[in-house]
């Protein structure tokens, strides 16, 4: 494999992924500088320590990630596990970059475009506004499909069996699909006529709202449905680019 500039790679993915056009709940694109040439470039969902450690031992100097290091809701002053992160990447040269909001929306190697498209829907309409901007997709089935068909596919894609709950149609035509914390659009997807949504967490109040919206809800992992859109990322990088890549899961149930 060949080698590559970061800028070039991080300019040509915060083009692909519009990264300008979010506002998003922390930064989208280079979020620690490291290692300006790339050999190797490691995607993962989340930079926490363990990642960022498997990344440098897999001889990684790009991470690219869906959570990133920085968010709003987080304190200024760095706690210890932020510094421990910090000091361990800029320590060894690992440049980290993280794409939130722009890789769950992206029209076709987004989080919620893929689960539509390898959960056997089409894409038809847009769902679940984050800031202004729809990062959601609304699949139609080309046949109606039980229920527990439905449940079967995202369990043989996701590899976990999802949380269901509501009471929708025996044969589901249209999908809600809103990658991560997505509980709080249940109402979007009842007001909208769809059969189901599907996310990654549950809510408590979200039992009555889909039985009583008569929607099936289907709960399949934070983590779980959200790491599709990282890893086409890395793909595509490695394509274009000449480098190797390589997706690092670290299994979270949540």
């Amino acid at each position: 494999m060949g080698r590559a500039d970061r800028d070039q790679i991080l300019g040509w993915c915060d083009g692909l992924l519009a990264v300008g056009e979010f506002d998003d709940y922390g930064p989208n694109g280079m979020q620690v500088p490291g290692r300006r040439e790339v050999g190797k470039v490691v995607t993962g969902v989340s930079a926490h320590l363990e990642l960022i450690e498997r990344a440098i031992a897999a001889d990684a100097d790009l991470l690219a990630v869906h959570h990133g290091l920085f968010w709003e809701f987080l304190p200024r002053a760095l706690s210890e596990q932020t510094a421990a992160r910090l000091r361990l990447a800029l320590g060894n040269g690992l440049t980290v970059a993280a794409y939130h909001l722009p890789l769950d929306a992206h029209p076709e190697i987004g989080n919620n475009a893929l689960l539509c498209s390898e959960l056997g829907f089409e894409p038809t309409g847009s769902f679940a506004a984050a800031r202004g901007r729809p990062i959601g997709v609304v699949g139609t089935a080309p046949e109606p499909l039980p229920a527990d068909e439905l449940s079967s596919r995202i369990a043989g894609l996701l590899s976990r069996e999802p949380l269901v709950l509501g009471a929708g149609p025996e044969t589901i035509r249209t999908v809600g699909f809103v990658s991560g914390a997505g509980a709080s659009y249940a109402q979007e997807a009842v007001d909208m006529g769809l059969d189901a949504l599907l996310t990654g967490e549950p809510a408590e109040h979200v039992t009555a709202d889909a039985r009583e919206g008569g929607i099936h809800f289907y709960a399949a992992g934070h983590h779980a449905t959200e790491r599709l859109g990282i890893r086409r990322l890395g793909e595509l990088v490695a394509d274009r680019f000449g480098v190797a890549a390589e997706f690092i899961d670290v299994p979270n149930p949540v």
